[in-house]
């Protein structure tokens, strides 16, 4: 298996490869140098760019450079231009040249059968365009990894409501057994297995046996629980069974399991490391399909205190490097670069405009309310929903008429709509927006959708006095959000006329620092393929960029399987505890089993019912 599209450099750079465990180590230390040497603008929040004079901690040359671009250069970042600083020539291509390729690519050199089937619309009903692409994809890949590997099962690890398993019941005939932490996700699945049941009964007249996803409601907060879950929810009628009053384990492999796959669609936070775990340690799990999520959300070893293994590091080369993260440097991991790079001029002027009422915000919070500035406080996330829900419509609409290619040519009025997707009515050409889609902005333009201000102007090039009315605007409903008093205009006045001339500064200042996203999100996926790189040979693994980034941003699938044919020499043996009651469904009922014996070995799971005897397996 082929393993990601080597990074191409810039300016003789050569490329980075990750063919090999060597190649993968040499260009994560070349990410984390880089990363290190702009630390200072990594660390930096837009929301302190006032506060903070974050302008002053770049070079003075560029900023002056940047400030005098169009915002249309600005937001393809990082690309550069002849006349810009040597400097800042430096900083872009080689920021290029250390990220992953994203481009989506055909698995076909990986499996020469895939073929992506199109669900029919009774299997597609709750799924936008990004969904459907992404279930359709994902299928078919498990698909052919499953079938190339001799797996009889496919374990959805965070598996929501149930598209995935769904489609790989019914389109292809696998058994799935699905993981959430959601029993309403549980029900959900449950609810339309046995509808889309019932439609594909109808169409095969008996001629096949249906079955459909068997669910299991549990918190995954390790790997162990993680193998305890899938292990027991895989186990025959035919395993061997452990009285109450004997050991909570045996000591010999239980094969009545079948050959797994993992398989996870952005799987949050710290789920998809434990997928990875698991793949290694368990004999059963033949392969693995993983596209991660949320890096914000990982457990980092330097900032969590935990009794289970960190999300972040996981290879022993980058626990080596002492590369520390932190949550908001991995939160930079999760913008999307391929998403505002496909905004308008218009709306990319808005968000910095959005960028620096909520940094003026911070300064009225240090002048007037010191405490809670201290408390870091968050006046509303909703607008990164509301961005997404308003470009998802405008792709789609693309879509319909074949130029999916193109966003950047969309009108202001497509990509601002109101929260039900309607134009702005207002005889004067402005909306009314509710401040329940204030965003926290601290994050970058991920979160940035105008909300919360007041009024959104048809045309974006306002005067200083139009913009200090939505400054105040936007202050007035944060102030009432944080159940602050009101601040006197006058006062509100002065700080908007304080930050006024470094305001030009917040676009340039933003585009540099997205620019390092791709390089963090890339340095966490080259640690998850390092860790199973330093398995040896025994497995074979990849980076693959398997669907559009610009429909799924996270389109970056970890895809692994194990080459030996006698796995037990390979996997690291692991002894599972006897598995605590859980919620499992199969076909929409349930069956209770007998209580375990006290103390719960997994204190992290939810306690509840299980469709299975408890039993105890080695691996």
């Amino acid at each position: 298996m082929a393993a990601a599209t080597p990074a191409i450099g810039s300016g003789g750079r050569g490329e980075y490869s990750c063919e090999t465990a060597d190649q993968t180590r040499e260009w994560m230390d070349a990410i984390a140098a880089f990363l290190r040497l702009h630390r200072p603008l990594l660390e930096a929040h837009v929301v302190n760019f006032f506060k903070d004079r974050l302008w002053e901690i770049l070079d003075a040359e560029w900023m002056e450079c940047l400030r005098r671009e169009p915002v249309e250069r600005l937001l393809v970042l990082p690309s550069g231009c002849e006349h810009w600083p040597s400097s800042l020539r430096d900083f872009v291509l080689t920021a290029r040249s250390l990220v992953l390729p994203r481009e989506q690519k055909s698995p076909r050199p990986l499996l020469p059968d895939f073929l992506v089937a199109s669900i029919n619309t009774v299997l597609a009903q709750g799924m936008n365009s990004k969904k459907k692409h992404e279930i359709e994809t994902l299928a078919a890949m498990v698909h052919g990894v499953t079938k190339r590997c001799g797996a009889k099962t496919v374990i959805d690890v965070g598996s929501g409501q149930g598209y995935l398993a769904q489609a790989l019941s019914f389109e292809y005939q696998l058994p799935v057994v699905a993981i959430d932490a959601s029993s309403h996700h549980a029900s959900v699945t449950n609810t339309r297995a046995e509808r889309i049941k019932k439609h594909y009964a109808a169409k095969c007249m008996g001629k096949q046996k249906l079955g459909v996803p068997r669910t299991v409601t549990c918190h995954v907060l390790s790997s162990d629980t993680l193998a305890a879950v899938t292990l027991e929810a895989c186990q025959d009628d035919h395993a061997e069974h452990v009285p109450s009053d004997s050991s909570p384990r045996i000591e010999k492999p239980n094969h009545s399991i079948p050959p797994l796959v993992l398989a996870g669609l952005h799987a949050c936070g710290d789920l998809s490391v434990n997928m990875l775990r698991v793949f290694v340690s368990c004999e059963q799990v033949k392969a693995l399909i993983s596209i991660g999520c949320c890096y914000n959300l990982l457990s980092e070893e330097c900032h969590e205190d935990t009794k289970t293994c960190p999300g972040f590091p996981m290879s022993k080369a980058a626990k080596l490097s002492n590369l520390v993260l932190g949550k908001s440097i991995r939160d930079l991991g999760c913008q999307s670069a391929e998403r505002w790079r496909s905004l308008t001029k218009e709306i990319a002027l808005q968000n910095f405009d959005i960028h620096a009422f909520r940094a003026a915000f911070q300064m009225v919070l240090e002048k007037h309310f010191p405490e809670v500035s201290r408390s870091s406080p968050s006046i509303g996330r909703q607008g990164k929903a509301l961005r997404r829900q308003r470009l998802r419509k405008v792709m789609e609409a693309r879509m319909a008429m074949g130029k999916t290619d193109d966003l950047s040519c969309f009108t202001q009025k497509e990509q601002i709509m109101s929260k039900d997707g309607s134009e702005p009515t207002d005889p004067n050409g402005f909306k009314e927006v509710d401040i329940n889609y204030l965003p926290e902005l601290s994050t970058g333009f991920a979160d940035s959708v105008v909300s919360g201000a007041a009024l959104v102007p048809d045309d974006i090039c306002l005067d200083n006095s139009q913009k200090f009315t939505l400054f105040k605007d936007f202050t007035v409903s944060a102030l009432g959000r944080l159940g602050c008093d009101l601040v006197e205009d006058v006062s509100l006045l002065e700080i908007w006329k304080d930050v006024h001339p470094f305001t030009e500064f917040i676009g340039p200042f933003w585009c540099l620092r997205a620019a390092l996203g791709p390089l963090v999100e890339t340095y966490i996926l080259l640690d998850r393929l390092l860790f199973l790189q330093e398995q040896g040979s025994v497995i074979e693994a990849s980076l693959f960029p398997l669907f559009d980034p610009t429909m799924s941003p996270r389109n970056m699938a970890i895809i692994a399987w194990k080459l030996s044919t006698n796995s037990s020499k390979m996997a690291v043996r692991m002894t599972v505890p006897v598995l605590p009651m859980m919620d499992q469904h199969q076909g929409g009922h349930s069956e209770p089993s007998r209580l375990f014996p006290s103390p719960n070995p997994y204190p992290d799971l939810n306690t509840r019912r299980c469709h299975a005897k408890p039993q105890a397996v080695v691996v």
